[in-house]
């Protein structure tokens, strides 16, 4: 087996692993953070991809990744809580709708880190590394 097929086994792998994981989240969502969910999980799975690539496939698969978030922001930030809905069913939906904010900041905070390495900056080497991955509060709207 080349390299190419190993990753895309190994990147296939990590994302059904986490779409396992991810069917207890879905549980709490409306319908529509459920598709939102899958977008995202999908959008990592290109993520996946391009950092197991090299070159131009990188790049396109980083653009591919770049729109798919693009395109899910723009949906998330039209969304809103259901009229009705009760004090705790309104706090869930919160909750839920943050999970999936805190999941986009950090697939585009790992791009970031992946373009910054792509043009030669090292992670942690230059102004435009903001923000540590391991603080809860540096990505929080």
């Amino acid at each position: 087996m080349n390299k190419r097929t190993i990753h895309k086994i190994i990147v296939t792998f990590a994302v059904c692993s986490i779409g396992f994981l991810s069917i207890s989240a879905i549980a709490a969502q409306d319908e529509f953070q459920q598709q939102m969910t899958q977008q995202v999980m999908k959008a990592k799975q290109k993520l996946k991809e391009a950092e197991a690539s090299k070159g131009v496939e990188r790049q396109k698969l980083m653009g591919e990744h770049m729109q798919m978030m693009q395109d899910t922001m723009k949906k998330m930030q039209a969304m809103k809580p259901k009229v009705g809905m009760s004090m705790q069913e309104h706090e869930d939906w919160i909750n839920e709708h943050q999970k999936l904010m805190d999941e986009m900041m950090s697939q585009m905070m790992d791009e970031h880190h992946m373009m910054m390495d792509m043009g030669g900056m090292a992670k942690g080497s230059g102004e435009m590394d903001c923000m540590s991955k391991g603080s809860d509060d540096a990505h929080k709207h």
